[in-house]
Parts: C-alpha cells; sequence; structure tokens
C-alpha cells in the first residue's frame, strides 16, 4: 500500500493494477505510467474476477486502473466490488468520458478518471494529484452534485414493499453477480430476473443496478425480509 513519510507527504506510487480486456492498450499503458511516475512493479488482467484474486491473494497495489467495460461486470458494479474490496486509490480509464458518467463513478468511489484518449501529460498530472490525497478530474469535466440521500426510514420502507424474491436478487446484486448468474442460482429465467431487477430499481427509486446495491449497503435490509412472505 502507499506509505507515507514523517512529513506526511505521500511517498510516489511504485505498484500498479490494470484492469482491461484490450492487450494493446494495456501495453501502451504500461509504458506510459513508467514514464510519467515512479511505478516500476504492474500487473495486467482482463476481467474484474482476476482483479479481485490478485487482491485478496496479495498486498493490494498502490494504485488501480479500471476499465469499465469488461467481460465480467455490468456498468459500475466492477468499480463497486473493487471498492469494497481494497482501499488503494482507483481511477477509472474509459473512452465513455462526459460528466454524467464521471461524476458517477467518483461518487461510487473512484479517485478519479481519466479518458482513454488522453496524452501522458494528463496522466502524470492525475497520478501527481492522486499523490496528494486529492481526486482527479481533468480539464474540461466537472463534477455533478450527487442525487440526494434518503432519509434512513424512507429507505428501509422502500426496501420493505421489495418481495422476498426481489430481496433475494438484491443480496446477489451486492454481491456483484450477473443477471445470468442470478438465473442460475435461482433456478429462474433470466428474463425473470431482468424483470425483477427493474422492479427493485423502480421501488428503490434509483436508475442502475449499482445505485440500487448502494442502497442497499447503507442499510441493514436483511431482516426485513424475515416476516414469512413466500417468495414472489
Amino acid at each position: 500500500m502507499l506509505a507515507y513519510n514523517e512529513n506526511s507527504q505521500p511517498a510516489q506510487f511504485r505498484s500498479a493494477l490494470i484492469v482491461d480486456d484490450h492487450p494493446l492498450f494495456c501495453d501502451a499503458l504500461c509504458m506510459t505510467l513508467q514514464a510519467v511516475s515512479s511505478i516500476r512493479s504492474i500487473h495486467t488482467v482482463n476481467s474484474l474476477q482476476d482483479a479481485l484474486d490478485i487482491i485478496i491473494e496479495h498486498d493490494s497495489p498502490d494504485l488501480i486502473m479500471l476499465d469499465l467495460n469488461l467481460p465480467d461486470v455490468q456498468g459500475l458494479d466492477g468499480l463497486l466490488r473493487l471498492r469494497n474490496t481494497t482501499r488503494s486509490p482507483i481511477v477509472v480509464i474509459s473512452s465513455m468520458a462526459d460528466n454524467k458518467i464521471i461524476s458517477s463513478v467518483i461518487h461510487t468511489g473512484a479517485s478519479g478518471f481519466i479518458p482513454k484518449h488522453s496524452n501522458r501529460a494528463i496522466f502524470q498530472k492525475a497520478i501527481e494529484t492522486l499523490a496528494q490525497g486529492q481526486k482527479f478530474i481533468p480539464a474540461g469535466y466537472e463534477l455533478l452534485e450527487n442525487s440526494p440521500a434518503l432519509s434512513e426510514d424512507e429507505t428501509v420502507k422502500r426496501l420493505a414493499s421489495l418481495t422476498n424474491q426481489q430481496g433475494r436478487i438484491l443480496q446477489l446484486i451486492c454481491e456483484g453477480k450477473l443477471n445470468k448468474q442470478i438465473a442460475f442460482e435461482l433456478s429462474i429465467a433470466e428474463t425473470t430476473v431482468k424483470a425483477h431487477v427493474t422492479a427493485i430499481m423502480r421501488k428503490l427509486g434509483v436508475k442502475s443496478r449499482t445505485q440500487a446495491a448502494l442502497v442497499a449497503r447503507k442499510t441493514s435490509f436483511e431482516h426485513v425480509f424475515d416476516d414469512g412472505r413466500e417468495p414472489s
């Protein structure tokens, strides 16, 4: 993990994990990091699960570079799972760069966002910013305000409106399971899972699976489904 010196100034990043399923981009990013920083130990993986395995089995790297479009994740689920696994700074690198997406990843727990088309100077500025314990947003973009959080009472009320089956699906979403994995585990059709997920998001007043998981994680909701109702 990144260390701090006696003057409370962060040491330079020395290790990084790149999570991206495009080999050529991984190679280019490796060279960029080595050129603009003191990072010398770099691991690359092409799936979220491989990244989680490395973090769990070994010490977390000083820095994680994450692509949003991975074969084993949906939306911001990958970022959420990484954030719950490590305290290391996570920088999202994506070609999908706009204020809404950048704000979403920052509010979900990323330490920064770098558009994939950025030059080396941007990567250098980002690493310098992160090393100072600050979040990095590229020039020309702005951080939008997060949606107002629901009160705990209102959150519990909305969670209580879920059926047992929807509650179980929400728990599996929190575990990072994809729709097809949920369908297999619950022995139901994937189309049924999708319908339940849509209903869950509507009842919780959110627009994505990741936001639903964030709502659930902020409130202990397991007791809500202990009233003997049959799964729907």
